[in-house]
C-alpha cells in the first residue's frame, strides 16, 4: 500500500508538472480508490497541495508572475469562506455519513466543473486575446474587486469540501475577470492564492481529524520527483491531446461520484 501511494504521488506530480493542472482533481479520487475515508482524503490532499504549490510560489514571485493585489482580493473571500465551511463541518460532525456523502457529491460536481474548465480555458484565451476592450482602470474597479472577492468565496467553499477547484476553476475565473493579464501571471497569481487557501482548509481538516500524515509523506515522496520530470517534459507532448484526455477522465470520475 505504501508503494501504491508513492506511485500515485509520482503519477499525479508528473501530470501536474506536464500540464499544470490535475493535482487535487486526480489525487482525491485516487485516495478514494485506495479506500480512504472521503473526509480524510480531502484533508490529506489539501495539505499535499499546500506543500507542493508552496514550493513553486517563490519561483513565480522571482519571475514576477504574481499579482499580489489580486491574490489578496481572492484570499479575502476564500479564507473566511473556508473557515466558515470548516465550522459548519464541525457543527455537523456527529453525522459522519452525511458529511461523507456531501463531500463525495461536492467532489463529483467539482470534477465535472474542472473538466469543463480545462476544455474551455483555451477558448477563453482566444476570446480574450482577440481582445475584449478592458482598461486598466476597469480591472481595478469596485465591481471587478467585488467579483474577485466573490470568486474567492465560491472557491473557498468548493476547495474546502472537495480539495478541487483552486487550480483549473480559479484560473478560468481569472481569465474572465482579468483579460489583460498575461497567462503566466494569471497562473502564478492563482498558485499564490491556492497556498493560503489549501493550508487553512487543510489545517482545519487536520483539526477535525481528517488527515493521515503517513499517507501524506508517501505522496510527497513520489510527487516531488514526478513534478520535476513532468516539468522538463512540458511542451514536448501535444497539449491538444493531453488536455482533452485529462478532461474526459475527470468527467468520467465526477459523473460516477455524482450519479
Amino acid at each position: 500500500m505504501n508503494t501504491g501511494f508513492i506511485v500515485a504521488g509520482l503519477l499525479v506530480g508528473f501530470i501536474v508538472g506536464m500540464t499544470g493542472v490535475g493535482g487535487g482533481s486526480l489525487m482525491t479520487p485516487i485516495l478514494l480508490y485506495f479506500g480512504i475515508n472521503p473526509a480524510t482524503a480531502v484533508g490529506t490532499d489539501l495539505l499535499y497541495a499546500a506543500i507542493t504549490k508552496g514550493s513553486s510560489v517563490w519561483v513565480h514571485h522571482k519571475h514576477r508572475n504574481i499579482d499580489w493585489r489580486v491574490t489578496g482580493w481572492l484570499a479575502v473571500g476564500s479564507v473566511p469562506a473556508a473557515i466558515v465551511t470548516l465550522v459548519l463541518l464541525h457543527v455537523c460532525g456527529a453525522d459522519t455519513k452525511a458529511i461523507n456523502a456531501l463531500i463525495k457529491s461536492t467532489l463529483g460536481v467539482a470534477l465535472l466543473l474542472t473538466s469543463a474548465a480545462i476544455l474551455l480555458k483555451p477558448v477563453l484565451q482566444r476570446l480574450m486575446g482577440r481582445g475584449a476592450v478592458v482598461s486598466a482602470e476597469t480591472m481595478r474597479s469596485r465591481k471587478t474587486v467585488a467579483a474577485t472577492v466573490f470568486t474567492g468565496v465560491v472557491l473557498g467553499v468548493i476547495v474546502t469540501l472537495s480539495s478541487i477547484g483552486a487550480g483549473a476553476l480559479g484560473t478560468v475565473a481569472l481569465f474572465a475577470l482579468y483579460p489583460l493579464l498575461p497567462t503566466s501571471r494569471l497562473v502564478g497569481t492563482e498558485i499564490a492564492h491556492a497556498v493560503p487557501l489549501t493550508l487553512v482548509a487543510g489545517l482545519g481538516h487536520a483539526g477535525l481529524g481528517n488527515l493521515d500524515l503517513h499517507i501524506l509523506g508517501f505522496l510527497l515522496m513520489g510527487s516531488l520527483p514526478g513534478i520535476y520530470v513532468g516539468s522538463h517534459l512540458a511542451g514536448r507532448l501535444p497539449d491538444r491531446f493531453l488536455r482533452p484526455a485529462l478532461a474526459v477522465m475527470l468527467a468520467i470520475v465526477g459523473a460516477k461520484l455524482v450519479f
